[in-house]
C-alpha cells in the first residue's frame, strides 16, 4: 500500500540549498529573485500574467484548444456527488481484489461447508465469551465473506470514515486562494475538486482492495466496518493467516471468531463508542491545511491538458496536518481509544481461550507481531491520518484490563465502558497499576443517589445499612 494513498502526507522536503534551489529550479516552479508581486501573489509567471495570474498557464493555448481541454476534463470528471467518487472506489477495490494477493491467492466464493464452519465457530465463541465478560452477545448472525463481499459490506463505513478527511482537503484547496482570486480561478477550483474526488476514489479503492486481502474479519482495524450485529470472517484470509503457524485450522478459526465476537459485543453494547472513534477522525480532519508554497508551485506549472500532474502533486504531499494542540489531542484521543478497544478484546479473548485452546498463547503472540510489523489497523490509520499506532500501547491496555479483572472482577472491569469519562486515559496507560489500584468513586453509591433523586423516595440501603437501621429501631423500641 502507498504511504500516502489518500493524497496527503508528510511535508515536502526542502531543496538542499534552501530558497536558492527554488529560484534556480529548471522546471520553472520557483518564484525567481524578485519573488511574487502584489498583483501576482502566487508567482505564477510574468508577461501576460502580470495582471492575470493564470495567463502563464493558458497563454500557449488558443480559446478553442482551451475549450476542448476543459470539455474533455468535464467528460472525464463529471462526478459531483461528494468529496470522494465512491463508485470509482468500489470498482477499483474490486479490481484490486480480483488481481489476488502477492502470495498468489485469488479471491473465491465461499462454499457451504466454510459458511457452516464459520457459523459454528462464532456460536461456540459466544458461549465461551459468556464466562469472560458481562457484555451480552452482540452478533445476531454470523457470515463468511469473500474478499469482494468484504469490500461491498464495508464501503459505507469507509465512506463515513474518509469523507470528512477528503472533504476538508477539498475545501483547503479553495481556501488557500484569496477571495478576490477565487472568482477568477473558479473553473480551476472546480476542476481541482472534481479531480480530487476522482483521485481519492482511485486511491481509496486501491487501499481498501489491498486491505481486503489481509483482514480476517470485519473489525480488524478496531472499528466496526460491517453491518451492526453481523459477525463476519473471511475463510480465505484465515487460511493464509494460519498457513505456517503449525496450528490446526479449526483452532485458528475459533480464536479469530472469539476476537470478532468480542468486538461485536463491545460495539453493540457501548452505544457511544462508535461515534467516539469516528468523531476523533473528524476532529483530526478539521485541522488539515494546505502547504501553500507547494500549491503555488503546482498551480504555476499545471497544464490543463495533462490532469495527471495534479494527481502527482497530491501524491507528493501537498497537504499536511497542522501541528496544533487540537490536532495532537485528536490523535491522542483516537490512539488511546483504539488501544483500549484492542486491549479489552485481547484480555477477554485470552481469558476465554487460554484454558480451552492449546495454541491460544501462540496465536495471541502472532497477532501482536502482526500489529508490530504493520497490520491492517496500523496501515489504515498511518495512511489516512498519519497516526502511528504503537504496539506497546496495546500491550499496556491489555495488561490494564487484565489487572482490572483481578482487582474488581468482570463486572467492575466492564462497567468502565458505561461512559467515556470513566475509561483510562493516555496517562493511565503509562501507569496501568496506578489506575487499577487508585481509589475510585463508588459508582454504585452514585447510582443510588441518582435513583433517589429521580424517584423522590428513600435511598436503597445495602445489607450493612439495613442492619444498622434495624439495630437503631430495636434500640428505640427498648427506650420506649
Amino acid at each position: 500500500m502507498s504511504d500516502t494513498p489518500f493524497g496527503f502526507g508528510l511535508p515536502p522536503e526542502e531543496p538542499e540549498n534552501g530558497d536558492e534551489g527554488k529560484k534556480k529550479d529548471p522546471a520553472g516552479g520557483g518564484q525567481g529573485a524578485d519573488g511574487p508581486s502584489p498583483a501576482n501573489p502566487f508567482g505564477f509567471g510574468s508577461g501576460q500574467g502580470a495582471d492575470n495570474p493564470f495567463a502563464a498557464m493558458f497563454g500557449s493555448l488558443n480559446p478553442n484548444d482551451l475549450g476542448a481541454a476543459f470539455q474533455q476534463l468535464g467528460q472525464m470528471l463529471s462526478f459531483e456527488g461528494g468529496p470522494v467518487n465512491w463508485d470509482m472506489a468500489k470498482q477499483i477495490a474490486r479490481q484490486t481484489v480480483s488481481q489476488g494477493t502477492p502470495d498468489g491467492a485469488k479471491d473465491e466464493s465461499v462454499g457451504p461447508a466454510e459458511r457452516t464452519a464459520v457459523e459454528e465457530a462464532v456460536r461456540l465463541a459466544d458461549l465461551w465469551l459468556d464466562g469472560a465478560t458481562s457484555l451480552p452477545s452482540g452478533a445476531n448472525t454470523a457470515v463468511a465473506w469473500s474478499r469482494a463481499e468484504w469490500v461491498e459490506a464495508t464501503l459505507p463505513a469507509w465512506q463515513q470514515l474518509v469523507d470528512p478527511v477528503a472533504e476538508r482537503v477539498g475545501l483547503a484547496m479553495g481556501d488557500v486562494l484569496p477571495e478576490e482570486m477565487q472568482a477568477m480561478a473558479g473553473p480551476l477550483i472546480g476542476m481541482m475538486r472534481s479531480m480530487g474526488g476522482a483521485m481519492f476514489g482511485q486511491q481509496i479503492g486501491q487501499a481498501v482492495g489491498a486491505l481486503a486481502g489481509e483482514v480476517v474479519g470485519s473489525t480488524d482495524i478496531g472499528l466496526p466496518l460491517g453491518p451492526a450485529g453481523k459477525a463476519a470472517l473471511l475463510p480465505l484470509n484465515i487460511e493464509s493467516f494460519g498457513k505456517d503457524l503449525g496450528v490446526p485450522k479449526e483452532e485458528v478459526r475459533l480464536y479469530l471468531a472469539l476476537r470478532e465476537a468480542a468486538h461485536q459485543r463491545l460495539f453493540a453494547h457501548v452505544p457511544w463508542l462508535r461515534s467516539h472513534l469516528f468523531g476523533a477522525v473528524e476532529s483530526y480532519a478539521r485541522g488539515i491545511k494546505v502547504d501553500t508554497s507547494k500549491l503555488e508551485d503546482v498551480v504555476g506549472q499545471l497544464d490543463p491538458t495533462h490532469p495527471e500532474q495534479l494527481q502527482e502533486a497530491l501524491q507528493q504531499g501537498m497537504f499536511q496536518p497542522e501541528d496544533t494542540p487540537a490536532q495532537k489531542a485528536a490523535l491522542a484521543r483516537l490512539e488511546t481509544a483504539l488501544a483500549l478497544v484492542e486491549g479489552w478484546v485481547d484480555a477477554v479473548v485470552h481469558e476465554a481461550a487460554s484454558t480451552r485452546l492449546t495454541s491460544a498463547d501462540r496465536l495471541r503472540e502472532t497477532l501482536r507481531r502482526r500489529r508490530a510489523s504493520g497490520g491492517p489497523a496500523e496501515q489504515t490509520f498511518a495512511t489516512l491520518i498519519g497516526l502511528q499506532l504503537r504496539p506497546r500501547r496495546l500491550r499496556d491496555a491489555s495488561r490494564l484490563w487484565a489487572s482490572l479483572t483481578d482487582a474488581r472482577g468482570v463486572d467492575g472491569r466492564d462497567g468502565l465502558w458505561e461512559h467515556p469519562d470513566m475509561l483510562p486515559t493516555a496517562t493511565d496507560l503509562d501507569d496501568p497499576d496506578g489506575f487499577v489500584h487508585r481509589e475510585q468513586l463508588d459508582f454504585s453509591e452514585l447510582d443510588k443517589m441518582l435513583g433517589e433523586a429521580a424517584g423522590g423516595g428513600k435511598p436503597k440501603l445495602d445489607k450493612g445499612e439495613k442492619a444498622d437501621e434495624s439495630d437503631r429501631d430495636e434500640k428505640d423500641d427498648t427506650d420506649k
